[in-house]
C-alpha cells in the first residue's frame, strides 16, 4: 500500500537532518537554502514489537516488517506560490504526498542561517500556511471561473454541488482556515479529494530543538507551537533532529542504553513514525508461518477481501473466508494450538472489517 508523508519546512530548520535519521540515508544537509532540490524518498520501517514476538514464535527464515515512505521536500520560502525560490516545483512535490510533517525551528544558533533572520516558529508556520492556502485558492478560483456559468445555465446537480463546495472552501481559505479544518460530509470529502488540495492533507508539527533543551520548559518555542497547534487540533512532536540522526547510526542495544541514560523512554523518531502511520489512517495485519512472518499495511476501514488483495489480486478475486486470530490472544495464550482450544480462532466472511493486529490465513479459489 503506497502512502507517504512529506517533510516540509523553511530552509535550514532541520528537515534533511530529520530525513537522514528516519531513513538512515546520508543525503545532503547543507547550511544554505535549496540544498535539497529534488525530493528524496526513503522507505522507513515501522517499529513493531509484535514482529519480534512472532519471529521468536515461528522462527522463519524470512521476516518482513511493514513500511511506508517519507519524502524530504526542499525548503519552502515566502512567495513560493508565485514562483519565489523554487516556487511551484516545491508545491507540486507536496501535492504528491498523503500527509505533511512540518518541521519548525525551535532553537537559536547564530552559526545556522535563518531565512528570515530570527527564530520565530509561529511566523515560520504561517509563512508555509499562507503559501499552501494561496496555491489552493488559485486552483479554486480557476475552477469556479470554469463551471459557474454552466451551473447557472444548465442547473446540473453535480455541477451545482461542486460549485457550492468550492465557494465554501474559498471562503474558508480567505479567512486563513486550512481545508482540513472544515467539517465536510462524506460526499464533500469524496469531491474535494479529486482536487488534491494542499491544505486538506493531515498534518503533524515537529518542534526541532537543541539536545540540551529537549523537553525543557525553559525553551519557550515548543510551547508556542503547541499553543498554535491546539487551535487546529494538530499533534506536535518535540525532538532534536541532530540527536535522532546520531542515534540512527547506533545498534539497537546501544540506542536503548543511550536513551535510558538520558531518561527518554521512546525516541522522537519512533513517536513520529507511529504518529505518521496513524495520521495516514494505517494499521497492520500479519501473515505467519515457519516460512515467513510478514506485516502488511492496510487502510483502517478495509474489509477482509480488500486486505487479501494487498497480498495478491487473486486472493481478493477468489476470496472465500479468512481465518483470523487476534495478536493479543496469540501473545497471551502462547501458540496456535492453545488459541484454537480456547475458541479464539475466528472464521470471518466478506463483510469483516479488518482490525490492527489481526493474524490472517486467507482461503480463496480462482
Amino acid at each position: 500500500m503506497s502512502l507517504k508523508a512529506g517533510i516540509v519546512g523553511l530552509p535550514n530548520v532541520g528537515k534533511s537532518t530529520l530525513f537522514n535519521a528516519i531513513t538512515k540515508q546520508n543525503i545532503l544537509a547543507a547550511n544554505y537554502p535549496f540544498a535539497t532540490i529534488e525530493p528524496n524518498v526513503g522507505v522507513v520501517i515501522v517499529p513493531d514489537k509484535r514482529i519480534d514476538f512472532l519471529k521468536n514464535l515461528y522462527n522463519p527464515p524470512s521476516v518482513v516488517p511493514t513500511t511506508f515512505e517519507f519524502t524530504d521536500i526542499a525548503g519552502l520560502v515566502k512567495g513560493a506560490s508565485s514562483g519565489e525560490g523554487l516556487g511551484n516545483k516545491f508545491l507540486s512535490h507536496i501535492r504528491e504526498v498523503d500527509a505533511i510533517i512540518e518541521v519548525v525551528r525551535c532553537f537559536d544558533d547564530e552559526n545556522i542561517t535563518h531565512v528570515t533572520g530570527k527564530t520565530d516558529p509561529i511566523g515560520d508556520i504561517e509563512i508555509i500556511n499562507v503559501e499552501l492556502i494561496l496555491a489552493d485558492l488559485e486552483i479554486i478560483v480557476n475552477r469556479i471561473g470554469k463551471i459557474e456559468k454552466k451551473a447557472e445555465t444548465t442547473k446540473d446537480k453535480e455541477t451545482i454541488a461542486e460549485l457550492t463546495l468550492l465557494k465554501k472552501c474559498k471562503e474558508a481559505l480567505e479567512q486563513n482556515i486550512p481545508l482540513r479544518r472544515l467539517d465536510l460530509n462524506k460526499d464533500e470529502l469524496k469531491l474535494i479529494k479529486n482536487f488534491n488540495f494542499l491544505t486538506s492533507k493531515p498534518l503533524i508539527y515537529v518542534a526541532n530543538v537543541k539536545e540540551e533543551l529537549l523537553n525543557n520548559e525553559s525553551n519557550p518555542y515548543p510551547k508556542l507551537v503547541r499553543e498554535y497547534a491546539s487551535k487546529e487540533h494538530t499533534l506536535v512532536i518535540e525532538m532534536c533532529a541532530k540527536m535522532e540522526a546520531d542515534l540512527a547510526g547506533l545498534e539497537d542495544q546501544e540506542k536503548s542504553e543511550l536513551l535510558e541514560s538520558l531518561g527518554i523512554k521512546e525516541s522522537g523518531l519512533d513517536k513520529l513514525i507511529f504518529a505518521s502511520y496513524d495520521l495516514l489512517g494505517l494499521a497492520t495485519f500479519f501473515t505467519v508461518g515457519t516460512d515467513e512472518v510478514r506485516a502488511w499495511t492496510f487502510k483502517k476501514g478495509m474489509k477482509a477481501p480488500e486486505c487479501a488483495g494487498i497480498i495478491h489480486n487473486d486472493f481478493e478475486r477468489g476470496f472465500i473466508k479468512a481465518e483470523v486470530t487476534s495478536y493479543k490472544d496469540l501473545e497471551e495464550l502462547g501458540d496456535e494450538k492453545k488459541v484454537k482450544e480456547a475458541g479464539k480462532l475466528r472464521i470471518e466472511g466478506k463483510d469483516y472489517l479488518m482490525q490492527d493486529g489481526d493474524i490472517c490465513y486467507f482461503r480463496f479459489n480462482v
